[in-house]
């Protein structure tokens, strides 16, 4: 009797989010469940006249210079107010401050008021985070006010908390998610600000992008901004951090916890990983975390002396942020093709550090193993005064390329072979989203995407910049391949279609001037 045969484990069918939730367990245990955690069974959230349309793009309007239509904003302010109205117990929202204004506002008021109109008596939350100086007109009670306003005699069946938060000023941190959850069960999230004069009234409206879910992970989103809300509520009376403003009630800082105490049941068969950061000041470190990384040298990416490098020289911060190294982690995983779409890789430095090494060096070993990477940022035009003041923090797409193979020297040893292996895999291009170099008015095209897919199967859709940023974020990463090629077709072939034009580097044409 011959002897059998040894047994061969099955290849998973989720060999990406594998790779994240062992990165996430190694390095933030602790943080499962409140920061972080995985869940099956969900749904993408499309309409039934579109199957892709749980991807909510703005405007949407590929091909067309003068945007006067915009669908994808259209079908987002729809999705907001839809959601809302769905409302049984709770809505959360959190953006980046100034508080939602025009249509947005319109959109959940509306919401808010159908929902009431039903019977519900709901419990409502609106997170704000402040950048020092920038937003010191930023009022909370000036918000709930205009909300209350417009929700007339519905107000008084909805209770109301407001805050803007800045957890440290001297570390750059502020809330910087943005989250519409109802009742634990629905998710919206992305990169989207909830601001009509970038996004709506305006001819050069910035291209974005956020994702609609609903399922157990929507649950994850909630318990994510009753972190964000224990804090704030912990220092409501520190008007240096934060400023507080209710509709008679006290702060609600496990309101979802509380509202929504189960996780919503299967609604699909979509597996997420749920993933957001602390920023600093809510938490030094995971103090359950046994990881004990080998942390990058790299000295061109300090800019100002004793100013802390927390994305690359520190410990603890990694353990408090998984979002970081779950990025990292959805990178590595690729074996076949990259692409990134991003306002930026590079940093405005100072104050930040110029780049994040690990992120780079991962860069880099893709492409020296011959993995094809493509990465699309917004148009250095569109940089600010101070740098992060506009939509773009790089003078030229040079600093990435430069940085690239500067990297990639490193792991080929040679100058030579990592312009090779640059000028061989890589993609390299300003964004565009019509055959135009710019909108019809004249001004350059601003994407604000926080966007990473790999291999057409798996993909993270959140607000977690690529570039050094010490904020709390949040986002999903989703692995499917049925959505993946979803997310190709309607965004991700149509974005390269109308920027190969202007790629400084694209292997597929022999364009290498990096």
């Amino acid at each position: 009797m011959l002897p059998a045969a040894p047994a061969v484990a099955s290849p998973s069918a989720t060999p990406h989010l594998d790779a994240v939730e062992k990165s996430l367990r190694e390095v933030s245990p602790g943080l499962e469940g409140d920061v972080w955690q995985r869940s099956e069974g969900n749904r993408l959230d499309a309409s039934a006249a579109d199957p892709a349309d749980w991807l909510l793009q703005t405007p949407g309007c590929w091909s067309d210079a003068t945007c006067a239509e915009r669908p994808g904003t259209k079908r987002l302010l729809a999705k907001m107010t839809e959601n809302i109205s769905k409302a049984r117990r709770t809505v959360d929202i959190s953006t980046l401050a100034p508080f939602p204004d025009g249509a947005f506002q319109d959109a959940i008021a509306a919401g808010l008021k159908s929902s009431v109109a039903a019977g519900n008596k709901l419990k409502v939350r609106v997170l704000v985070g402040a950048a020092p100086v920038y937003h010191m007109n930023v009022l909370p009670s000036k918000y709930r006010d205009d909300l209350k306003a417009r929700l007339g005699a519905a107000a008084d069946n909805v209770t109301l908390n407001v805050a803007s938060m800045t957890t440290s000023k001297t570390g750059f941190s502020w809330n910087h998610s943005k989250l519409l959850v109802v009742d634990g069960a629905s998710a919206v999230t992305g990169g989207i600000n909830n601001w009509k004069g970038d996004y709506l009234e305006t001819a050069h409206p910035v291209t974005d992008v956020d994702l609609a879910l609903t399922g157990p992970a929507a649950h994850s989103a909630g318990r994510y901004l009753d972190t964000l809300w224990g804090w704030t509520c912990r220092n409501k009376s520190n008007i240096a951090s934060v400023w507080f403003a209710s509709s008679g009630g006290d702060c609600m800082p496990a309101m979802e916890k509380e509202a929504n105490p189960e996780p919503a049941g299967p609604t699909g068969d979509v597996p997420v990983i749920a993933v957001g950061g602390l920023g600093i000041g809510i938490k030094d470190r995971d103090t359950s975390s046994a990881y004990r990384p080998q942390l990058p040298t790299a000295p061109d990416t300090k800019c100002v002396v004793g100013l802390p490098d927390r994305t690359n020289a520190d410990r603890d911060y990694d353990t408090v942020n998984p979002e970081e190294s779950a990025l990292r982690a959805l990178v590595a995983s690729a074996e076949r093709h990259i692409e990134i779409s991003q306002q930026d890789l590079n940093a405005t430095c100072p104050p930040l550090p110029r780049y994040d090494v690990r992120l780079y060096d991962t860069l880099a070993a893709k492409l020296a193993a011959g993995v094809k990477v493509r990465i699309v940022v917004s148009d250095p035009a569109n940089r600010g005064a101070v740098g992060s003041g506009g939509y773009s923090q790089i003078k030229s797409l040079s600093e990435i390329s430069d940085t690239l193979k500067a990297r990639l020297a490193k792991v080929t040893g040679d100058d030579g072979k990592a312009r090779a292996a640059m000028c061989s895999n890589l993609q390299l291009a300003t964004f565009r989203s019509s055959p135009n170099a710019t909108w019809a008015d004249g001004h350059p095209y601003a994407q604000h995407h926080k966007l990473i897919s790999v291999d057409s199967s798996a993909f993270y859709v959140g607000s977690k910049n690529l570039y050094p940023s010490w904020l709390q974020d949040f986002g999903y990463i989703v692995e499917s391949p049925q959505a993946a090629k979803q997310l190709e077709s309607s965004l991700l072939d149509q974005q390269w279609r109308h920027s190969q034009g202007g790629a400084t580097i694209d292997y597929a044409r022999g364009v290498c001037n990096g």
